[in-house]
């Protein structure tokens, strides 16, 4: 068993590898950002950066799934995405990943379609030049200039289980859920919780930020 030492800070502990590389691992790897929290980070992202983290928070997509997305992923007449490199499943015995098609809003669509024409993006280009590593990287300086306390509990992937409550929320149905983010109902009961966390302020903030195709449901 590894030997964790707690951080000064809540939920967080050290530890040192084999090769003597530090690294640190969080005890609740459930958080998520509430509207006012995501509208704070965002605010700290440059404008001509924000479409990324906007793709990740619309699709619930993992980050390897979204900096792989092309022009040619969209029905523009249908506003559906599809991600075409998704996770493979290893236990699940799978030689490639599943493809998901997402219906998004229009509000996004449009945003997307203005980053291809701004930035000259062929169809097979890919739609973002940047590196998983990168997005990493900026996520944490800008949590860092946000008022949000625990913001070393924030990874890319805590956007995705952002998603996941989100919609939950707004009232879709787990089994759609499931299918948007390529889960097995449970793993979907084991990391989202109860809709009744947020209040009617909370919900009118992630119809805002998602766009007004996560209202009607």
């Amino acid at each position: 068993m590894l030997n964790l030492e707690k951080t000064d800070k809540e939920g967080l502990r050290k530890g040192i590898k084999k090769n003597g590389m530090a690294y640190s691992v969080r005890d609740d790897r459930s958080r998520f950002f509430f509207p006012d929290e995501w509208d704070d980070f965002m605010k700290q992202v440059k404008k001509t950066k924000r479409l990324i983290f906007e793709t990740l928070i619309q699709t619930g997509g993992r980050i390897e799934e979204v900096v792989n997305i092309k022009p040619k992923d969209f029905d523009w007449e249908r506003n559906n995405i599809r991600l075409r490199v998704t996770k493979i499943k290893a236990r699940k015995k799978e030689k490639i990943g599943k493809a998901r098609t997402l219906n998004v809003s229009e509000e996004f669509i449009r945003k997307v379609r203005k980053h291809i024409r701004k930035q000259n993006i062929g169809d097979n280009d890919l739609l973002f030049n940047i590196t998983k590593y990168s997005v990493y990287q900026m996520m944490k300086r800008c949590l860092k200039k946000s008022s949000i306390k625990d913001d070393w509990n924030f990874s890319l992937h805590n956007i995705r289980k952002t998603n996941g409550n989100w919609l939950k929320a707004l009232g879709f149905s787990a089994d759609e859920i499931c299918l948007r983010l390529g889960h097995d109902l449970n793993t979907y009961l084991r990391h989202y919780g109860s809709p009744n966390i947020f209040d009617r302020k909370d919900r009118m903030g992630m119809i805002r930020i998602l766009g007004r195709m996560y209202g009607g449901r």
